[in-house]
C-alpha cells in the first residue's frame, strides 16, 4: 500500500502510525541519545523538521518500540527503558509581555506534573521547574527527559516591531536566561538523561545559556548536517514512486524532474560538509500537487528582514554572494542583529563553500531567490499595481524569445510605475538593483557581478540555450556599456558552455527614469 504524505503532520507516532512516509533518521538520533546527560542544541529554518525530531526522541524515550519497528534503530543495541518526559513547545506559549509568559511556562509545568500524578507547590517560576525534576526522579527513580521546541519565539515574534517589542524581546530574553538556566543547577543536571533545544535563531551563549556551559551546539556540525532536511539519497529513495508520477504528467523522464527539484527545492547547506538538503514542506507539497511553486516561501513573509534591509540600506545584489567569518554564527545578539546571520539561520541564505577561514553564502535555490528577491522588489520600490505581476512574466518570456524591443518596453513600463519620490535622485547602484530585483521577480536564472579574469559583470542571465551578458550605464550610452564588455572580454567566461552568448549594454536615463538606448550583439568564438 502506498504511504501517504506527511504534510504538517510533526507528531512521530501520528506518522508511523497513520501509514505516513518517514524518512529514517533513527540512526543520528540514536548516536545523540546514548551519550548520557548529554545537552544539544539546533538551530534550523522554519518547516524543516525540528517538531518532527523533538517528536521523535519523545517517542524514544518513552521506550515505545512498536513505533521504530523496520528503522535502522531497531536492530540496535538501544535499551528502550522509559523516562519521564518534559517537553515544552513555545509555539503554545502566551509571550506577549514578561509576566504572561512566566504564567504561560509555570502552567505548562503543573500540567506536565498533573500527567504523572504530582502536585507541585512553588511559586517561583524557577524553583518550580527544580521541584517538578526532583519530583518526577523521586517517583520513576530515573533521569528525566527534556525536549524544548522553538525556544526563541518569545524573542524573535517581537523583533521589527519597534522599540517597544525590542524592550519585551529583552525581558523575554532574561527570563528564558534564568529558566533555562535551572537546568545547570546540581539538584538538576544530576537528575537529567538529555536535554535538546532547538529554534531557528541562534542568540550568542552569553546572552541566553550562559550557565550551560556544557551544551553542544549541533547547528554547523558536520555529522549532522542532515539530521532535518532531505539529502538527495533519501528523496530519491523515499519518493520514487511520485517521482515517477510526476514525470509520467509532465510527459517527461524522472531524471528531468529530479534535475528540477534540485533546481527548485535543493542546496540548503547548513555545515561546512558539502551535503545539501532539500526542504520537506517543498517537497511533500510538490508531490502532492504535482507542480512546481514556493510553497516554503509563501508560509511566512520575511517582513522583519526587508525592513531591516531597508533600514540599513543594505546592497541587495550582494546577497548573491557574501563572504563571512565564522563569528558571524556565533555572536547572534538583539542589540546587535547582523543581516548575514538573519538571513542564514531564517533559511534565505545558505552555504556554498567554506575554505578554512571565510564561509561564502549565497541563495540556496530557485524556489528561496525567485520569491525573496520579488518580494524584495515589490516592498523595495512600493509598487501597489498588483497587475505588474503579468510584466515580469512577459519579461521572462521576451529574453527567451529573444525579442529585445518588447523587453525594453516592458522594462520601461514597470519602471514608469515606480513611484517618484522611490527612484527620484539616484544613479547608478539603485539602477542596478531595481534591473536585477526587476529580472529575479521574472523567474529567470540572473547573477549579479559574476566574477571573471577581467573583472565583474553587471549581470548575467542563463537560458539552456543562451546566456544575456548585460552591463548597466547611468547618462552615458549604451555603446559604451558595450565596449566595456568586449574590452573586459566578459563574456568570454560563457564560451565553453555550447550556449549562445547575447553580449546587451543598457543606459538608463535617471531623469526620465527609463531606459534611454540599448544595443545587443552575439558573442561568437
Amino acid at each position: 500500500m502506498k504511504k501517504f504524505l506527511p504534510i504538517g503532520v510533526q507528531d512521530f507516532a501520528r506518522m508511523i502510525n497513520g501509514n505516513f512516509v518517514y524518512v529514517d533518521k533513527s540512526r543520528q538520533v540514536y548516536e545523540l541519545a546514548r551519550i548520557p546527560q548529554a545537552f544539544y542544541f539546533l538551530s534550523r529554518p522554519r518547516r524543516f523538521g525540528k517538531s518532527l525530531l523533538v517528536s521523535t526522541f519523545n517517542a524514544l524515550f518513552e521506550g515505545r518500540k512498536e513505533l521504530f519497528k523496520g528503522l535502522w534503530i531497531e536492530n540496535s543495541d538501544w535499551e528502550w527503558k522509559p523516562h519521564p518526559i518534559v517537553a515544552i513547545d513555545f509555539n503554545g506559549v502566551d509571550a506577549t509581555e514578561v509576566t504572561l509568559l512566566e504564567k504561560s511556562l509555570a502552567s505548562s509545568l503543573n500540567l506536565t506534573a498533573r500527567l504523572h500524578g504530582l502536585t507541585l507547590h512553588e511559586e517561583i517560576l524557577t524553583r518550580k521547574f527544580v521541584e517538578l525534576f526532583i519530583a518526577l526522579y523521586e517517583k520513576y527513580q530515573r533521569p528525566a527527559v527534556v525536549l524544548i521546541d522553538e525556544y526563541d519565539k518569545p524573542i524573535v515574534t517581537h523583533l521589527g516591531k519597534g522599540e517597544a517589542g525590542l524592550q519585551i524581546a529583552r525581558e523575554n530574553r532574561e527570563m528564558l536566561k534564568k529558566f533555562f538556566g535551572v537546568l545547570k543547577e546540581i539538584e538538576v543536571s544530576k537528575r537529567l538523561r538529555l536535554v535538546f533545544i532547538t529554534g531557528i535563531s541562534k542568540f550568542s551563549r552569553v546572552s541566553i545559556f550562559s550557565d550551560l556551559n556544557n551544551l553542544q551546539d549541533l547547528t554547523m556540525h558536520a555529522d549532522y548536517a542532515d539530521l532535518v532536511g532531505y539529502t538527495q539519497t533519501e528523496l530519491e529513495s523515499y519518493f520514487g514512486d511520485w517521482i515517477a508520477e510526476f514525470a509520467r504528467r509532465q510527459q517527461t523522464t524522472p531524471e528531468q524532474i529530479l534535475q528540477r527539484l534540485r533546481e527548485w527545492y535543493n542546496g540548503h547547506r547548513f555545515t561546512p560538509a558539502d551535503l545539501p538538503v532539500y526542504n520537506p514542506f517543498s517537497i511533500l507539497n510538490v508531490f502532492s500537487e504535482y507542480r512546481f511553486k514556493n510553497f516554503w516561501f509563501e508560509t511566512a513573509t520575511p517582513s522583519f528582514l526587508v525592513n531591516l534591509l531597508k533600514e540599513k540600506d543594505y546592497p541587495l545584489p550582494k546577497l548573491e554572494s557574501l563572504e563571512v567569518e565564522e563569528t558571524v554564527f556565533s555572536t547572534y545578539e538583539l542589540e546587535n542583529l547582523r543581516l548575514e546571520a538573519l538571513l542564514f539561520q531564517t533559511g534565505y541564505v545558505t552555504i556554498h563553500g567554506f575554505d578554512g577561514f571565510l564561509y561564502k553564502l549565497g541563495y540556496p535555490n530557485q524556489e528561496v531567490k525567485t520569491s525573496f528577491l520579488s518580494y524584495l522588489y515589490n516592498n523595495l520600490v512600493e509598487i501597489a499595481d498588483t497587475t505588474l505581476k503579468a510584466q515580469y512574466i512577459r519579461l521572462h518570456q521576451y529574453l527567451a524569445q529573444e525579442d529585445m524591443a518588447q523587453f525594453i518596453e516592458t522594462a520601461n513600463a514597470i519602471l514608469s510605475a515606480i513611484p517618484y519620490p522611490q527612484i527620484s535622485g539616484q544613479d547608478e547602484p539603485y539602477y542596478h538593483t531595481v534591473f536585477y530585483l526587476m529580472l529575479s521577480a521574472s523567474g529567470v536564472l540572473v547573477h549579479t557581478e559574476p566574477l571573471t579574469s577581467q573583472g565583474r559583470i553587471d549581470i548575467a542571465v542563463e537560458f539552456k540555450d543562451k546566456v544575456y551578458v548585460v552591463e548597466l550605464k547611468c547618462n552615458q550610452s549604451a555603446e559604451e556599456a558595450i565596449q566595456q564588455i568586449r574590452q573586459k572580454r566578459y563574456g568570454e567566461k560563457y564560451l565553453q558552455s555550447g550556449r549562445r552568448i547575447f553580449l546587451l549594454g543598457i543606459n538608463f536615463d535617471t531623469r526620465e527614469r527609463a531606459i534611454k538606448d540599448w544595443r545587443l550583439e552575439t558573442l561568437t568564438g
